[in-house]
């Protein structure tokens, strides 16, 4: 039927020059026209295709304060908050809570909130792109996209503590709010080498004890006590911890 259709309006794009000279155009145009309308599919309303970006970004998304994470984007009192830190406890009779610490996306204000884990929180929903990061000059940092290859500037705050962890080509995220960048996310794993590490005290306690080493990057964490200095190990970027050799 839908063929039909668009045969239907095809022919009703030529009559205009077929009738020009003949005094029934107008009839046959109005004719043709009033066809193509009958079998013409009607039109969805809704569409991703000709909304705008904004009309996609979900807003209304309910979930629990157990649920909460670093980097999630919650609407609370009328304002947009980023979660830039959240810690669960459990306070005896009182129940589990989780406390987070919050920046506001438009003053870049911080506030700390307590949510209990069975709380209803409205989430924000937002749009991230890869970047390829280059260098970092100061507190600024500059990624490149890596299809157009155009350069962006970033606070290097975006990237909260994670920013120890940038290197040359390492592939970057950020996160889009209203259009503008609002936080930036490394690997969840990164290989760093050892610079420093204190020595093997094996045999002096029953069970092994984990070591502080000291990484290229100026980071301190706990490893295992035959990580030695000069080597490559994996560390989780989301909590600082060792995960294995490289």
């Amino acid at each position: 039927m839908q063929i039909l259709g668009r045969k239907v309006l095809e022919a009703s794009r030529r009559l205009p020059l077929f009738y020009a000279a003949h005094s029934g155009r107008a009839h046959a145009i109005a004719t043709l026209a009033g066809a193509a309308a009958r079998w013409a599919p009607p039109a969805t309303s809704g569409s991703l295709a000709t909304a705008p970006w904004a009309a996609t970004q979900r807003r209304g998304a309910k979930m629990l304060g157990s649920d909460v994470k670093l980097g999630n984007v919650i609407q609370r009192r009328g304002h947009i908050y980023q979660v830039i830190k959240a810690q669960h406890s459990h306070q005896g009779r009182g129940g589990a809570t989780i406390q987070v610490e919050l920046r506001d996306v438009d003053t870049g204000n911080k506030i700390t909130e307590r949510f209990r884990t069975d709380e209803a929180l409205e989430r924000v929903f937002v749009e991230e792109k890869s970047f390829t990061y280059l260098y970092q000059e100061g507190d600024t940092v500059t990624l490149m996209e890596p299809e157009t290859f155009e350069q962006l500037e970033v606070s290097k705050e975006l990237f909260g503590k994670a920013a120890a962890y940038l290197k040359d080509e390492m592939k970057v995220n950020l996160q889009y709010f209203d259009g503008r960048p609002m936080s930036g996310t490394v690997p969840q794993r990164v290989t760093c080498t050892v610079v420093e590490a204190q020595p093997n005290t094996k045999g002096l306690t029953a069970q092994p004890q984990y070591k502080r080493v000291l990484l290229d990057n100026g980071l301190t964490v706990l490893a295992p006590p035959f990580i030695e200095a000069g080597e490559n190990i994996v560390i989780s970027t989301a909590d600082d911890s060792y995960m294995t050799r490289a």
